[in-house]
């Protein structure tokens, strides 16, 4: 499999490997760490940034991911895919997190050269546990160290995205996979914590300069028989840290639930 490659974030050229190094022609090098990533994160762009999810959220998703939990998703987004990449073509997960997603991609489609790339240092170190393989990267999705028009898919499954730099990777007619939460996505799972549990904001506009190509819906509901599994899909989700602490013993007293996943995947085409 051709490997993905990623340029450097100062000169824009693209990074070939020397051993255990990543280097530009303009001599700009960036060491791999032994976990099998690089830091292509420039720190004067981001410090002012929370640099992603924290170790916390990491290590809840990677455990309740591990479970089985969402492998519907991950088998609908790998359906979906099969129309639009094909052997030899470059794809990028943007926001990859831990790489479940990206891991599975990987291997189904081991002609396809997958990169990853998140702001969360931890996230990158937990992704390339689940397959040595990949090419990682951290980074951030409003200055992504790829090269203009150089990818033939990308992907962003839960995670904000620039359209401005999706579009520059993307050659033209790529295509652009996003997974999002609908409306009613563990609306079990609220009504356990919330007096009052609201439904998720769903924005399906097709951003300027693509069409729609493919529009799904994945619906399930999930039993959670355990209070390990419901602490992980509490502290995997936003809502850990915006919850009372009052709303957040309310979840501590239960020890099974049963919510609704819902989400819908979209893949757009560049023009």
């Amino acid at each position: 499999m051709n490997d993905f490659i990623f340029c450097c974030p100062v000169c824009g050229q693209l990074l070939n490997r020397e051993n255990n190094t990543l280097k530009c022609e303009a001599g700009h090098c960036y060491d791999i760490a032994r976990q099998g990533y690089v830091n292509l994160l420039q720190s004067q762009t981001s410090s002012a940034k929370r640099h992603g999810d924290d170790k916390l959220m990491v290590n809840a998703r990677y455990d309740f991911l591990n479970k089985g939990y969402y492998n519907g998703l991950a088998e609908m987004i790998e359906k979906m895919l099969e129309d639009v990449i094909a052997p030899g073509n470059k794809l990028l997960d943007l926001g990859c997190g831990e790489c479940f997603y990206t891991a599975r991609i990987s291997e189904r489609f081991s002609k396809v050269a997958v990169g990853g790339i998140d702001i969360s240092k931890h996230a990158i170190i937990k992704g390339g546990k689940r397959n040595r393989s990949l090419n990682l990267a951290v980074a951030s999705i409003f200055s992504l160290p790829v090269e203009s028009e150089y990818c033939d898919a990308v992907m962003s499954v839960f995670a904000p995205y620039s359209i401005e730099e999706i579009s520059r990777v993307l050659k033209k007619g790529g295509f652009w996979l996003r997974a999002y939460p609908l409306e009613e996505h563990l609306m079990g799972f609220k009504k356990a914590i919330y007096d009052k549990p609201y439904l998720n904001e769903v924005d399906m506009t097709i951003p300027n300069g693509f069409e729609l190509f493919m529009r799904r819906e994945y619906n399930e509901t999930i039993s959670l028989d355990n209070a390990n599994d419901i602490s992980a899909l509490f502290k995997m989700t936003p809502y850990f840290y915006k919850t009372s602490k009052r709303d957040q013993e309310k979840l501590e007293k239960i020890d099974s639930l049963r919510t609704e996943i819902q989400f819908g995947v979209d893949i757009f085409r560049k023009r």
